[in-house]
């Protein structure tokens, strides 16, 4: 299994818990933000038809087709295949482009009608994430301290309300990971704040990455 920088276990939960369910042998995939090829690996041995997509062919270690392609254009489909792909993942990539919507955007262009994608990004709405912000006003996993390259946050809200709707796609399924806890806390503390967020009003309030399921509309 090539490695990945994601957080444990995410590329095998959104593998067998969610792609497993619209994906049969043959279909056509791509995996943007592919990195050294873990998630298109993945797909590969599920029976996908795949192709890896990055800013950069460095690190890439998959056996399989990969395109360099910039995911700050604004038509980066076009390098890939307009209506091409069944499948498109972006694992943890979104929250390094400029225009998110635009991101959504150039996802939509890329699947066929009816065609599934599944976004990850981490989770500035979870309690350990209020509370940053509310004590520091700093965002988690995007401050001083976090990775780099992390300019975008999304909020499911927005999302739902103002990005979709501005592109092809629509709100399929939304997921958590983990479902009942946080990896990014230490464990004293995410025991703790499991245990309160169980019991607070709202989403999100659980998880360190948000899981969308988006499907191209037909």
């Amino acid at each position: 299994m090539l490695h990945t920088t994601t957080n444990t276990g995410l590329h095998a939960f959104v593998a067998d818990q969610i792609i497993a369910r619209y994906v049969r042998s043959g279909t056509r995939a791509a995996d943007l933000g592919t990195g050294p090829g873990a998630m298109a690996d993945r797909l590969r041995a599920m029976g996908c038809d795949v192709v890896g997509a990055d800013m950069s062919a460095e690190g890439f270690e998959a056996r399989l087709p990969h395109v360099v392609v910039n995911f700050d254009q604004p038509d980066f489909a076009s390098q890939l295949g307009a209506k091409k792909f069944g499948l498109v993942t972006a694992i943890e990539v979104i929250e390094h482009v400029e225009s998110p919507i635009g991101f959504l955007r150039n996802i939509g262009n890329l699947l066929v009608p009816g065609g599934v994608a599944v976004v990850t990004t981490p989770n500035v709405e979870s309690l350990p994430a209020r509370l940053k912000f509310l004590l520091r006003g700093k965002i988690r996993t995007m401050d001083e301290n976090g990775e780099p390259t992390h300019i975008s946050p999304i909020f499911g809200d927005l999302l739902k309300r103002q990005f979709l709707k501005r592109t092809s796609l629509e709100l399929q399924e939304h997921h958590v990971f983990p479902a009942n806890g946080f990896q990014l806390s230490r464990k004293s503390f995410a025991i703790v704040l499991s245990a309160v967020a169980g019991i607070l009003p709202g989403e999100s309030l659980k998880g360190d990455n948000h899981v969308w399921v988006l499907r191209a509309k037909g």
